[in-house]
């Protein structure tokens, strides 16, 4: 019996030991990815595979070029579907008066301007709550006299985040030709390395553009590090039709259609054919270490 239970000890601490050691090798590797330099670093740029810098550098050209027919590029790449996509997110969001939202890679304003007339359609909560011993008839005369009011505030705001100049500019220009634009502010930044203060914001969006960022661990952190206890991350990305049917189709509409229409549109194929790759290698829905195989193989 004592050396059956010996052995069993010995298994125990065997098993202590390897675990350790798996979990040693894994600091390890991450420590030695953090030692190596940027330019050393590799990551993808749709399937090419190129130093992190480079494909920082190649993102941004991509977006530089594509800025002034973003809109049509998403109408290409979704069949038109992004925009209920984009309002089912709002939806999804259920942002209420009072709500911070900062929208990361959202450059052309499409997330923020949705969220602005999300919140003006819904009643402020102070009004809410000053409401509740009032009788119909009062409850009435207070929204008809509010009724039109463009200068109630309602402590909602949203900062938008973009790391590319011309898409800041498409949506500043946008913003111009709208009344309601209380609350909405620009500001120039990296995901993996966003200008504001800690615990800030209640929402964190990003919509089409993780799959972008050069380092994504390190974009999910500044994430965390922004949003105030109780925030919501919210993602709303491409990803993998698992029809089988429907896949064969989408990749023939992908790789030999959508290309084409860049060069039409935009007179860019390059940059067409990399949003469609860089789709390709992000994570879906069942496979999360996808994109960290193709670099590796």
């Amino acid at each position: 019996m004592n050396e059956v239970c010996s052995h069993i000890d010995n298994l125990v601490v065997s098993t202590n030991i390897m675990c350790f050691l798996r979990k040693a090798r894994g600091v390890a590797a991450a420590l030695a990815r953090r030692c190596l330099s940027v330019e050393a670093r590799k990551s993808n740029f749709g399937y090419e595979v190129v130093t992190e810098t480079e494909k920082t550098n190649k993102v941004y050209g991509v977006f530089q070029n594509v800025a002034k027919n973003y809109d049509t590029m998403n109408d290409a790449m979704s069949l038109g579907i992004h925009r209920w996509w984009k309002d089912s997110f709002m939806r999804l969001m259920n942002a209420t008066p009072g709500i911070r939202l900062l929208d990361v890679a959202g450059g052309t304003g499409d997330i923020a301007f949705r969220f602005l007339d999300y919140i003006s359609s819904k009643p402020h909560r102070a009004f809410q709550k000053e409401e509740q011993d009032l009788s119909w008839e009062e409850i009435s005369q207070m929204y008809e006299q509010r009724e039109g009011e463009q200068s109630i505030d309602k402590g909602s705001m949203v900062v938008v985040c973009d790391i590319n100049k011309e898409m800041l500019h498409i949506g500043q220009a946008r913003a111009r030709e709208r009344t309601n634009t209380n609350g909405l502010s620009w500001i120039l930044g990296n995901a993996e390395e966003l200008p504001v203060a800690d615990n800030k914001f209640d929402i964190y969006s990003i919509a089409f553009g993780i799959r972008n960022v050069t380092d994504i661990p390190r974009a999910l952190d500044e994430a965390y590090r922004v949003l105030r206890p109780g925030g919501r991350f919210m993602c709303l990305e491409f990803s993998h039709v698992t029809n089988p049917v429907v896949e064969r189709l989408y990749d023939i509409y992908s790789f030999q259609i959508i290309p084409v229409l860049g060069e039409v549109i935009a007179e860019d194929w390059k940059s067409y054919q990399y949003l469609v790759e860089s789709i390709r290698l992000f994570p879906d829905q069942v496979q999360p270490s996808r994109k960290k195989r193709w670099i590796e193989t």
